[in-house]
């Protein structure tokens, strides 16, 4: 069956080989076994459904949310060569007697499906008359009743079990904490279902989180280094989405407005227009966002704070799907907290609920003013560990300094308590500064032991501090006294000397300085200057064949693919075809004319990539793991091991420069290639042996060390 489903994977989609866990949900899938799978966003789950679905005999049944994801996913099956439609709101009814004729003849492979339409009687009963090969749920997640993208429609699709016991379900999310999957299990009726974890890291993508200081400067900083690739920035309400895009319009960027409030005609032009043309920035409130497949969005910025850990997961992972490098980047501040503490008061729902949601604010909170990496803190609320820290967040590039802030932790809480616990932190800095203002004055507030008692700090560091105090839970926001800073009861041991407070030392701002760049991250271009001719050919050549085909450009190729393009060169149409996302329908449609793209591009094409392997040599042989290399040299980690592969089967690097693999580990690998007789197995005999624990490309690097010994 995985031999199989390989040639599938190899002749359809174009890739050599599964990532991760993807062989075995296939094999447990296209056997006929349930499944639950809980992988990141861009880990490839389509393919744990797509895979099944052209193994099984009958049609796929996909159930997906929204009509844009169905479109997208259809569009890029078609352009496969797989029979697929979507059947929704937007069909005619002549259009849905059609498709229904094509289904009942057996001329569709997939059918993508709201939930809603699924769950109808006329529905089912028309599926019953069908050979059903699978059903996908997606989004999954959206079954959650404690979740932030709840669909009360999802509650009904358990039924599916009863009425189609001998059909496999596959059930599939990015986002889902303990207590999500165990929701969808039992609402979904999965109890028998093998459950498929994979981690939640999301390597390639660069976390930044900033205190606001000039918010829209600090955006422009941020864009300036990004000017023409795709980009979601979010905000909380809609007025600031509809005035941060006029923004970005004066200041040159073309940017794109989405939230509910815009009719439903203009959020779908402005989605599609996101989709389909390059460099556009979608500024949004989360309404935009799941499900969007567009592969190449290489930053999501946050303008305010998401209300959970969850959301932004999910919203900072719509960034980089293709693999190569992507930023998330915030700017926080207390107002955000205030704001979101307020929608929760008002929010409808029960007192249980609403301190679940508190829950998970305080964990947003935690995570902005980390002082340990990112990615470790992240991981840890989804109960993963990540045993060392990433080297690839803000914490772990530019370090954090930390400070004994107990004694004027204890000023402020003092200056809280002693002016009422009703006034909000300008005020209290005002006091702790001892500044002559009216509202100190008219309230007496000069008079106060904690007057004055601040000068030796600055404004911009008291902020910082009752920010980190509210973060940390010593004091909390009274929404009914106008929000207003108010002693909370963790605070007492603190007060009462009995332990010590380490918070962030924050930057000081440099007077008229511009904010501080995000810069630290290798998102921001993804080829090098001597490699811009011929990676923009590439992309016109793209552009114009998408809109030849009616498509979004990453239908064609994505960004991944003419950058493995771009940098391997390929000569012919058998080098094209071991291009990865390169399957057989692409290379006869569009292989020549790429090729001639490279062929007859550049001519310092050839230089760039040597120039490419010469640094990647130099990088590894510095002791820099793949990952690494790829955020330097801009490029995807498989390329790296690809180069790496390539450069110890040719003795220009040894295997020990190139990988730090445990010694046990390595020599279990070894032995793997070497308990045959004769030649090396090829990587797909030994790779189910290592899924999970070590990347394909060790595999491909510990060959090529082996073979190159034997021919020594």
């Amino acid at each position: 069956m995985l031999e199989q489903a390989q040639r599938v994977l190899k002749d359809i989609f174009g890739y050599d080989s599964f990532r991760g866990r993807q062989g075995a949900i296939i094999e447990r899938v296209a056997s006929g076994g349930d499944a639950l799978v809980l992988m990141p966003t861009g880990g490839g789950k389509s393919l744990c459904f797509q895979v099944p679905a052209l193994l099984r005999p009958g049609l796929a049944v996909v159930v997906s949310p929204l009509i844009a994801l169905m479109d997208d996913q259809v569009a890029t099956l078609e352009e496969l060569g797989v029979a697929a439609a979507s059947l929704n709101s937007t069909l005619s009814a002549e259009q849905q007697r059609d498709l229904a004729g094509r289904l009942r003849r057996g001329e569709v492979k997939m059918l993508y499906l709201a939930p809603e339409r699924l769950v109808q009687p006329r529905m089912l009963d028309f599926l019953r008359t069908l050979d059903i090969a699978l059903f996908a749920i997606d989004e999954a997640h959206c079954v959650s009743q404690w979740g932030h993208d709840f669909r009360p429609e999802y509650l009904q699709l358990g039924q599916l079990a009863e009425q189609f016991p001998h059909v496999p379900r596959i059930a599939l999310t990015a986002t889902a904490d303990k207590r999500t999957r165990e929701e969808i299990v039992n609402r979904l009726h999965l109890q028998d279902a093998e459950r498929f974890l994979s981690s939640f890291d999301r390597p390639n993508i660069f976390y930044r989180i900033v205190p606001k200081e000039n918010p829209r400067k600090q955006l422009m900083t941020f864009l300036a280094e990004r000017r023409g690739n795709a980009g979601i920035v979010y905000c909380l309400s809609r007025k600031k989405v509809d005035e941060t895009a006029a923004f970005l319009c004066e200041q040159g960027f073309p940017a794109l407005s989405y939230h509910a409030g815009l009719p439903s005609d203009v959020r779908a032009a402005n989605q599609k227009r996101f989709l389909n043309e390059e460099g556009l920035i979608m500024v949004a409130t989360i309404a935009f966002g799941m499900g969007i497949d567009k592969p190449n969005v290489r930053y999501v910025a946050h303008m305010d704070l998401p209300k959970s850990l969850e959301a932004y997961y999910q919203e900072t992972g719509r960034g980089g799907r293709d693999g190569l490098p992507a930023d998330a980047w915030m700017a926080y501040g207390l107002q955000d907290v205030l704001m979101l503490k307020q929608m929760l008061q008002s929010s409808e729902g029960d007192e249980r609920h609403k301190r679940i949601e508190q829950h998970k604010l305080d964990a947003m909170l935690a995570l902005c003013e980390e002082t340990r990496c990112r990615r470790q803190a992240l991981l840890a609320y989804f109960d993963e560990d990540l045993p060392n820290p990433c080297g690839h967040c803000d914490n772990c590039i530019d370090g954090v300094q930390t400070w004994d802030a107990t004694e004027p932790a204890r000023q402020a809480l003092s200056a809280i308590f002693r002016t009422g616990q009703r006034y909000g932190v300008g005020h209290l800095v005002d006091v702790l500064l001892g500044k002559d203002t009216e509202k100190v004055r008219n309230f007496g507030h000069e008079k106060l032991s904690v007057f004055g008692v601040g000068k030796a700090r600055t404004e911009h560091e008291w902020r910082s501090l009752f920010r980190q105090l509210v973060a940390r839970g010593l004091a909390d926001i009274d929404l009914e006294g106008y929000g207003g800073l108010r002693l909370s009861d963790t605070c007492r041991p603190l007060l009462r000397g009995e332990v010590t407070l380490e918070l962030r030392l924050e930057p000081k701002p440099a007077k008229g300085s511009t904010p501080r760049s995000s810069s630290g991250s290798p998102a921001s271009q993804l080829v090098r200057g001597e490699e811009r001719e011929q990676w923009e050919a590439l992309r016109t050549l793209r552009r114009k064949l998408a809109e030849e085909h009616s498509v979004p450009p990453y239908v064609i190729f994505p960004d991944s693919t003419l950058l493995e393009m771009l940098r391997s060169q390929p000569g012919s149409m058998a080098e094209m075809a071991r291009v990865s996302g390169v399957g057989a329908r692409k290379l006869e449609r569009y292989g020549e004319a790429f090729l001639a793209v490279l062929n007859g591009g550049a001519e310092e094409a050839p230089r760039a990539v040597a120039d490419v392997r010469h640094e990647l040599i130099s990088l590894a042989r510095a002791g820099m793991t793949p990952l690494q290399i790829a955020g330097q040299l801009q490029c995807s980690e498989k390329n790296v091991y690809s180069m790496l592969a390539e450069a110890i089967g040719q003795q220009q690097l040894s295997l020990e420069q190139a990988l730090d693999l445990p010694e046990e580990l390595m020599g279990e690998v070894q032995d793997a290639f070497l308990d045959g007789e004769g030649e090396l197995p090829p990587v797909s005999e030994v790779a189910g042996q290592f899924a999970g624990r070590v990347p394909e490309g060790v595999l491909y690097c510990v060959r090529a060390a082996l073979q190159s010994e034997f021919e020594m």
